[in-house]
């Protein structure tokens, strides 16, 4: 076993990815076992109920349905079968069409994705943001920790179009607006890439918060630039220049393995998605508040009426219609 052999620790970063590979191959067992245990209850239940027992019957069919249920969130782990699928993710939201009811409408998605890994039990940092001039958040960019995070949330990636009264009109008329939804794996030390120093230009400033104003005395964020490809990352949530730069050294990675990837196919849907213009007739999904209310797939015509459900987190639907069509 790795972690028994000598020196398994010299190597910190790749220690930790094997650590939690082996916290993750074990909880499949425990949980397949508590699956499997939670079954041969309802058979004997089943065997051991009278005919006219209707309460045991009623909590019978209750635990049949939660096993369902857990059958169901494994087959779509089953379909889970990318190279990158078990990372973790970096989501970037930005607000397009739309002015200041797009960057309401943005910050309204950074909440219910934040709120969907919360159910998941994901941890969500937030790198990187970028507050409106009047409401909501122009950008922003967040790290998803969690087995197979980023292959839940490739499902999500494209433009995302609302459909409501507008709060920001005086007149009270019906406004659309857009955003976009940006998913990319953050790569363990096994995929990682090899990055050039003289192909970087790397800058600092300091970090900002509402209106720009600034948060902190010293240059800590960290701007990236990566000259060959043009590629710009930046973040300024770590309270040192240090961890800024390490944390967008990993977003860059993970940008340059999407380059990577499109090199070799004409269509890269499958890792990053394609950004289409975020406007008319480019979204992957409408949420619509006025005049009814409805949330619709356009990928795959997965709709709800339950846009509270929706706008809280409850998305599951959508992800799994997804992962079974493509």
């Amino acid at each position: 076993m790795q972690m028994q052999e000598k020196g398994f620790w010299d190597n910190v970063k790749r220690a930790e990815e094997v650590t939690k590979e082996t916290k993750q191959i074990k909880g499949k067992i425990e949980r397949y076992e508590l699956l499997k245990s939670r079954i041969e209850d309802v058979e004997v239940l089943s065997e051991l109920m009278e005919e006219d027992d209707l309460e045991s019957a009623e909590e019978i069919i209750a635990e049949i349905k939660s096993i369902e249920k857990t059958l169901d969130e494994y087959k779509v782990e089953i379909l889970l079968s990318g190279e990158y699928d078990r990372n973790d993710a970096i989501l970037t939201l930005h607000a397009g069409v739309g002015g200041s009811d797009a960057n309401d409408w943005t910050d309204m998605l950074l909440r219910m994705y934040t709120r969907w890994c919360e159910k998941k039990g994901f941890k969500v940092e937030v790198i990187d943001l970028l507050q409106g001039d009047e409401a909501g958040i122009k950008s922003v960019t967040l790290k998803v920790k969690g087995e197979f995070a980023y292959g839940y949330l490739k499902a999500e990636k494209g433009v995302h179009r609302l459909v409501r009264i507008s709060p920001f009109n005086a007149n009270g008329k019906r406004q659309t607006s857009f955003a976009s939804l940006e998913v990319l794996p953050e790569l363990t030390e096994d995929q990682d890439i090899d990055i050039k120093s003289e192909d970087l230009k790397i800058d600092t400033y300091r970090a900002s918060g509402a209106g720009g104003q600034h948060v902190n005395k010293t240059e800590s964020a960290i701007r990236i630039t990566h000259i060959p490809t043009g590629i710009v990352v930046q973040c300024q949530n770590e309270r040192s220049q240090f961890s800024n730069k390490d944390t967008a050294m990993a977003m860059l990675k993970s940008k340059l393995i999407e380059l990577k990837e499109r090199a070799h196919k004409e269509k890269i849907e499958d890792l990053t998605g394609e950004l289409k213009d975020m406007g008319w007739g480019s979204q992957i999904r409408s949420y619509v508040f006025h005049p009814y209310n409805m949330v619709k797939d356009h990928r795959t015509n997965e709709e709800t009426s339950n846009l509270n459900a929706v706008m809280n987190g409850e998305i599951d639907n959508f992800i799994k219609a997804y992962l079974n069509n493509f």
